[in-house]
């Protein structure tokens, strides 16, 4: 059997080439559209072409008469039949939003452990044990391990993370089936979101999820939340009899509810035209689940791991073959080659890695930052940009008050009065704009005086009416107020709510300098309005109040609040505002200040967007909006990403395609913080995915770091944690490349000129267990001060030359030790091994062991700048040890023996010239690269 068809797509081709005149309309017109469509969306980017059919259709059914609708899908208005929709369930698959086969766990196991360094530790392991150097093979396997243990746990986090997304459909449906064989009969009976079938009619009602796309049949004051896919808090109503407009952006379409929204309130029934894959919601997450893509510090990693590879198939035979040469022992000089490629290995590379990153998460953990994937602070070092949602991140997510005032723009007593009197009383739970008006009154001193009101009965606010009214009368017989204005035992009826909504019920205007209620023409609307544009154009969100006399209260009927809520008096407008944090413009500066540009991605409105980025000191020089950027050539599209500091009105698409754009195009390390399943795709495609604790739970499953405050300073530190972690490993992987690759060079030389191996293999690999263990010091080292103030990137071809041009200053001061035992102490010969050994084992030791303070930082060593004291301690203790072992039981066994002290005063003469020499190649190297680590 053929793999399933998307019903929709293949039935629209079924009836678009009907020879009927109205299917060839309606045909011509769809093709026009998809050609538009196709064309900007090529033009705009990364569409995909499942996507792209979804839009169509979605948009083409949108735009249909409801009997075309039917037609499309294969159904009737009675519904499906139940052994049809059967049929289809079989055909089409369950209805499950992501159509991704997630890894098995040995799949993700596999992937782990295919590795080129874990391939390298592993044959290191197997060469340590011919070698009979068991304690090496067991600490690279070990650490293979851990390496391997640690990449699987990440993976399999995050390819369950997708699997959310269907946890958040679980519900039970009403679906209208019909049933009967002669006679059908209709019924309406509940099954399983993962059952319902393209073609299906189902029932909604408040709170209920839409299991597909659903073409809307009927509505009655529908009120629908898009927030899962735009991000904008806001509501927006949808209406079943209408025919869609051309130009109409498909999550503005008013009569296709989609996949993932839910009912606010009213009610209505809808025919299912797409499920499962082929939804909206399925193509817009359908990357989740998927790998990242592989980052600059993981793709170093690798080119590291292939150039030892090389090295080591290229070194090693030609130093066994020297070997051999000069001992003509053949198995002896296998044992040598293979010590040396171990030597040539930095073993403890996954161990100094992760204990940089478990330090860094640790110390992290304690500013109430949870790192859930270790890497993620390496990331945040090379992060120079921060893309952030507005609301509870720049914003406290705490409304205030801001203005009352008159219908012409004058503050005004009695409006905040009235606005006062209609929270105070509202008994429903109340909302963040009547806290805000109560704070509002109390902490500014005004009295009005609420316990000498009662109220009598109150109308709830709906998402239809969009307003909420309460019926009070004073409690005394009479009483003058404040402003000498006069109340009676009079009830009154006090509205608050949308300005649009509570003009319409308005027909009377209070004006204050007359002390008289006007007739509410058309200029005084206008007036109202457009100071109302004023405000929500400075940020603020502005509501109307209104007022009248209830002389009478109606006691019941259908027209009762209808009634009541008639013929009102305009009072005027408040304003409110969600007001930036405090820390909020200082950590923004501070994260400027370290190279880290902060762009704004919001699916708010964008005056909003801008005013609250003025108040925190983000430049909104250059801004823009989804819309915009749908509209956008494909160049120019990547231009005004790079440009604009404000993006409002994004879907989570458009937003994962500025993350994308700013990552492939402007080769950015980019941070993303968001919370709501919105941002998922945008989390997910970040390099550094940031949430918070109240977040989704998609949306923490994907993100790297999770805050437990939303707070940008948490973000500062982590900078800096990152810069810091970076730092410590890039000295290790410079130093312990420099260091090795420079000793086998020395080795290779000294082996080319002298009838015996330079050290032993036993000595070798003695040397570097110890310098091995030295190491585990550096991720408690620090980093210069100018280092964490720029981002740290890994750069492909800086290594090779780093080395080129430090590992040649090791092997000149390793050749100079050569020279002095050859020429001063006449340690040429076979008999003279032991001593060889013994010089060339403390040389090589300290050699490695002072090294990381050469390569730690760019000032003079030890004068300019000291390193902590657990690389101090360690450099101690290693050399300490290094030096006494010939002159211990232990080192006879080695076959080492004692030196003498004028060897001794040799090195501190080599290693005083090794760091002069070291310095000014460091300064050169500096003054030509403008960077060290």
């Amino acid at each position: 059997m053929d793999a399933p068809v998307s019903i929709g797509q293949s039935l629209m081709g079924k009836h678009l080439h009907r020879s009927n005149e109205k299917y060839n309309v309606l045909r011509a017109f769809i093709s026009h559209f998809r050609k538009l469509l196709v064309g900007k969306e090529n033009n705009a980017g990364p569409r995909s072409e499942a996507e792209e059919r979804v839009h169509s259709w979605i948009q083409a059914l949108a735009r249909s008469e409801k009997s075309l609708t039917f037609e499309y899908v294969q159904s009737t208005e009675r519904g499906l039949s139940f052994k049809e929709a059967e049929m289809r369930l079989l055909e089409g698959g369950q209805n499950i939003p992501i159509d991704h086969n997630f890894p098995s766990w040995w799949q993700l196991w596999c992937n782990a452990f295919i590795h080129p360094f874990n391939i390298i530790l592993i044959i290191m392991a197997t060469l340590s044990f011919l070698a009979s150097d068991n304690a090496n093979g067991i600490i690279m396997l070990i650490l293979v391990m851990l390496s391997v243990g640690i990449r699987f746990h990440q993976d399999y986090n995050s390819s369950r993370a997708a699997m959310k997304l269907s946890e958040l459909l679980r519900s039970q449906i009403r679906v209208q089936r019909c049933a009967g064989k002669v006679i059908q009969t209709e019924l309406v009976v509940q099954i399983d979101y993962r059952d319902i079938v393209p073609g299906d009619i189902i029932h909604f009602s408040p709170g209920d999820l839409f299991p597909g796309d659903v073409r809307l049949l009927t509505s009655k004051d529908l009120i629908v939340s898009q927030s899962s896919l735009t991000g904008e808090s806001g509501t927006t109503e949808k209406v079943a009899d209408m025919i869609e407009d051309p130009s109409t952006p498909l999550l503005e379409l008013k009569n296709v509810c989609f996949m993932g929204t839910s009912v606010v309130s009213g009610c209505g029934t809808g025919l299912v035209i797409s499920t499962g894959s082929r939804t909206y919601m399925s193509t817009i997450f359908s990357t989740m689940g998927q790998e990242k893509h592989t980052d600059a510090f993981e793709n170093g990693l690798r080119c590291v791991s292939y150039a030892l590879v090389c090295i080591m198939v290229l070194v090693v035979p030609i130093i066994s073959l020297s070997d051999y040469y000069a001992s003509h022992n053949l198995g002896e000089s296998v044992i040598f080659g293979i010590s040396v490629a171990v030597a040539l290995t930095p073993q403890m590379l996954p161990l100094i890695v992760n204990t940089n990153l478990a330090k860094g998460a640790i110390t992290m953990a304690k500013d109430r930052c949870i790192v859930k994937r270790l890497s993620t602070i390496q990331h945040m070092g090379a992060m120079d940009i921060l893309c952030i949602d507005k609301t509870g991140t720049l914003t406290t997510n705490r409304i205030i008050m801001v203005h009352h005032m008159d219908s012409w723009g004058f503050p005004n007593e009695r409006v905040l009065r009235f606005a006062f009197l209609n929270s105070y009383f509202k008994t429903e739970a109340n909302s963040p704009i009547d806290d805000a008006i109560l704070a509002y009154a109390y902490t500014n001193g005004y009295r009005f005086q609420a316990s000498k009101w009662r109220m009598i009965e109150e109308i709830p606010f709906d998402f239809v009416r969009r307003r909420m009214s309460v019926i009070i009368e004073r409690d005394l017989d009479s009483i003058w107020d404040e402003q000498g204005s006069y109340f009676d035992t009079t009830k009154y009826v006090i509205t608050k709510g949308a300005l649009e909504e509570v003009l319409s019920i308005s027909t009377l205007i209070e004006d204050v300098d007359k002390g008289v209620n006007l007739t509410l023409t058309p200029k005084d609307r206008e007036v109202v309005l457009q100071k109302s544009e004023e405000l929500s154009n400075d940020g603020l969100r502005v509501l109307g109040v209104a007022m009248k006399r209830a002389n009478t209260i109606i006691k019941s009927g259908p027209t009762k609040y209808s009634a009541l809520e008639s013929d009102m008096v305009f009072l005027g407008l408040i304003s409110f505002y969600d007001p930036p944090k405090n820390s909020a413009k200082q950590a923004l500066w501070q994260l400027a200040e370290k190279g880290v540009k902060a762009k704004v991605l919001t699916g708010d409105s964008l005056s909003l967007a801008i005013k609250v980025c003025k108040e925190v000191g983000i430049r909104t020089t250059h801004v823009t909006t989804g819309p915009d950027l749908d509209i956008l050539e494909h160049t120019e599209f990547h231009e005004v990403v790079r440009r604009a500091t404000v993006l409002a009105r994004l879907t989570p698409t458009q937003k994962l395609r500025v993350v994308q754009s700013l990552q492939k195009v402007g080769n950015h390390v980019v941070g993303f913080l968001g919370d709501g399943i919105n941002d998922s795709l945008a989390l997910e495609a970040a390099d550094v995915g940031i949430s918070v604790d109240s977040g989704a739970s998609v949306a923490k499953d994907l993100a790297d770091i999770i805050l437990l405050e939303k707070d940008l300073n948490v973000l500062v530190s982590g900078v800096e944690h990152g810069r810091l972690t970076n730092g410590n490993t890039m000295k290790y992987i410079k130093m312990s490349l420099v260091a090795n690759i420079g000793s086998i060079i020395s080795l290779f030389i000294a082996t080319m000129f002298i009838q015996f191996e330079p050290l032993s293999p036993r000595q070798l690999l003695t040397q570097n267990f110890l310098n091995n263990l030295g190491q585990i010091a550096i991720p408690w080292d620090k980093v210069d001060d100018g280092y964490a103030k720029v981002p740290q990137g890994w750069s492909a071809t800086e290594l090779p030359v780093f080395i080129l041009w430090n590992g040649p200053v090791c092997s000149i001061f390793d050749i100079g030790t050569f020279l002095f035992l050859r020429f001063y102490y006449e340690a040429d010969q076979v008999s003279d091994s032991e001593f060889f050994h013994s010089a060339w084992f403390i040389e090589g030791l300290l050699m490695q062991a002072l090294i990381i303070h050469m390569i730690r930082t760019e000032k003079i060593p030890f004068i300019q700048d000291m390193a902590s004291w657990p690389v101090v301690f360690s450099t101690i203790t290693i050399s300490a040890v290094g030096i006494m072992i010939p002159f211990s039981p232990i080192g006879k066994l080695m076959g080492l023996m004692n030196l003498p002290l004028s060897y001794f005063g040799f090195l501190v003469v080599l290693f005083l010239g090794y760091f002069s020499l070291g310095q000014v190649v460091k300064r050169i190297y500096i003054l030509i690269y403008k960077r060290w680590l």
